[in-house]
């Protein structure tokens, strides 16, 4: 691990959220929160984040050579393992507090975090439900979407179908053209609202639920769309039989040592809050 010891803010302090937005969160199955982080505190963390990414992206093909999922981001995961600097963010009380109170539940594992930079020039993210990469047993999941830099009216935040996570699973088909496609074309045939939430600021962050479908535009700007996500899980998730591939390659790298059945605890996936009392 890079044992970055530069001063960093720490991130413990309580975001306070207000009765109306944990019920929009549980109706619609997302929100967004502003200044979840201060500028001060996304300045101290973003070029930790942004070094980690450029020293560990693995895309070895132009652009241009791509399939669709290669040119939708820059994707590296599990970032907290490898710097002591991003472990302290990943593993923030403020921001898991968050997820355990929009979900409604006790206490909350990580699942992994994630950086997602979208290139400039990069493709759209197509319609797709995260929860069809994860092999739980709940429904209690939430992805925290965060912004390092000033994201333009013309990129905007992901677009989120609001309501879609009470459906549960909709469909096998991973991140792809076809499920673009395919997921458009249901969302479209159930009527259901769609909303993006446009221009956001550096620390603001949406929240999802893992079942909610959402996609996301392309980047026709000449700067790098930098986002971090972190995963969270209630508490008391366990790992399921693998139902795919990608569930198979999940519990490998994301539940290491967790069986069918067990909960969801590797030394990967540590308590990041829990309530008091």
């Amino acid at each position: 691990m890079n044992n970055d010891n530069r001063e960093l803010p720490e991130l413990n302090s309580d975001y306070p959220l207000s009765d109306k937005q944990t019920s929009l969160y549980r109706q619609d199955g997302h929100i967004r929160l502003k200044q979840v982080m201060s500028p001060s505190e996304v300045s101290a963390y973003e070029p930790v984040i942004s070094e980690a990414v450029r020293r560990l992206n693995n895309h070895d093909k132009p652009l241009n050579q791509r399939d669709t999922y290669g040119k939708a981001f820059i994707q590296v995961g599990n970032l907290w393992t490898k710097s002591e600097a991003i472990r302290r963010f990943t593993l923030a009380r403020r921001f898991a507090k968050i997820a355990a109170e929009l979900m409604g539940v006790q206490g909350v594992r990580l699942y992994h975090d994630q950086a997602l930079f979208k290139e400039p020039g990069g493709g759209h993210t197509p319609w797709h439900q995260d929860q069809i990469y994860w092999p739980l047993d709940t429904d209690k999941t939430v992805t925290m979407w965060m912004p390092l830099v000033p994201i333009s009216e013309e990129i905007g935040s992901m677009t989120f179908a609001s309501g879609s996570h009470t459906k549960g699973y909709v469909s096998k088909l991973v991140i792809s053209d076809e499920s673009h496609s395919t997921l458009g074309q249901y969302i479209e045939a159930k009527g259901i609202p769609q909303v993006n939430y446009g221009a956001m600021a550096p620390g603001d962050a949406t929240f999802h639920a893992g079942w909610t479908l959402h996609c996301a535009p392309g980047n026709p700007t000449e700067h790098m769309r930098k986002v971090m996500t972190i995963i969270y899980m209630a508490d008391d998730a366990k790992a399921i039989e693998p139902q795919s591939n990608v569930h198979r390659n999940a519990l490998e790298l994301s539940l290491p040592g967790c069986k069918p059945g067990e909960p969801a605890a590797s030394p990967l996936n540590p308590i990041v809050y829990r309530q008091e009392g």
